[in-house]
C-alpha cells in the first residue's frame, strides 16, 4: 500500500518554478513524508506536503498539504476509519472526525 501511494502524491509536479516532489521514508521509526524543494525564480521553495507516522499500530496524518483527503482514500483502501488520526486536529477535537482520537 505505501509504495503505491507515495507514487502517486510524488507524481504530483507544482505548476510554478523548477520544484520537484521528494517522500522520504523510514520505516525503522515509522515517519513518511512527501516535500517540494527548488527554486521559483530567486525564491526557495521546500516545505512538507504530506507527513504520516505509524504509532501505536493506527496511521497519524500529522500534515495533509494536498488538495485530496488522504484519510478517505487510506479508508477506500481498507483501512479502517478506527485506525486513522488527523492528528493535524487538536486533541478535543478528534471525536467530530469520524475517524480516531488517538487518545487513550
Amino acid at each position: 500500500m505505501w509504495p503505491t501511494l507515495w507514487a502517486h502524491y510524488s507524481q504530483y509536479k507544482p505548476s510554478y518554478g523548477d520544484v520537484e516532489m521528494e517522500y522520504v521514508i523510514d520505516p525503522d521509526q515509522n515517519h513518511y513524508q512527501l516535500l517540494t524543494i527548488g527554486w521559483d525564480k530567486y525564491e526557495r521553495i521546500h516545505g512538507t506536503v504530506l507527513y504520516i507516522d505509524i504509532k501505536d499500530g493506527k496511521i497519524w496524518i500529522q500534515h495533509n498539504g494536498t488538495e485530496e483527503d488522504i484519510a478517505n482514500t487510506l479508508a477506500e483502501m481498507g483501512v479502517p476509519k478506527e485506525d486513522i488520526v488527523l492528528a493535524f486536529h487538536a486533541p478535543y477535537k478528534r471525536h467530530l472526525t469520524g475517524f480516531a482520537t488517538g487518545l487513550p
